[in-house]
């Protein structure tokens, strides 16, 4: 699941994954479906009206949420999901592929912000980083362990 652009890594992750006989989730806004930006070729393509709506329904597909090299869409996205998590609305753990270095000043700011109070250390560990596809995969498969944003149990209400 992704957010369905035919350009870019993104687009390339899709064509690959789907040569390679998988099945691709595309969440598009309506607006970058008009302008033809929309991968014809995923398995299901699904058009919703804004940018939220894209974030919220990928949110309640995904398992988690693993994150290549990007801009500032990107990081914008899992920022959320990680806020998210903090705040007990889901409780998915989101990672980052950190080729060649990439996400390292990500991860000293997520550092930087336990070590300084601003995130309890069980929040920083909703994300996790890993230049090794395998082991992050594993490691976004773990059951979560924190606890919610204030330190106390986290109980993620049932899906509407």
């Amino acid at each position: 699941m992704y957010g369905g652009g035919r350009v870019g890594l993104m687009g390339a992750v899709a064509d690959a994954a789907l040569g390679a006989g998988g099945d691709v989730v595309g969440v598009i806004p309506r607006a970058l479906d008009a302008r033809e930006l929309s991968h014809t070729g995923c398995t299901e393509l699904l058009v919703v009206e804004t940018m939220h709506e894209r974030k919220a329904l990928m949110a309640e597909r995904a398992d988690a949420f693993l994150t290549l090299p990007g801009g500032a869409g990107t990081l914008e996205e899992v920022a959320e999901q990680w806020t998210w998590a903090q705040l007990s609305i889901h409780a998915k753990r989101s990672g980052f592929l950190d080729v060649d270095g990439f996400w390292e000043p990500l991860r000293e700011m997520r550092d930087r912000m336990v070590e300084r109070g601003f995130v309890r250390p069980p929040q920083g560990d909703i994300v996790a980083f890993d230049d090794d596809l395998d082991r992050l995969l594993a490691t976004l498969a773990s059951p979560p362990a924190w606890t919610d944003k204030w330190g106390g149990p986290r109980e993620v209400p049932p899906p509407a």
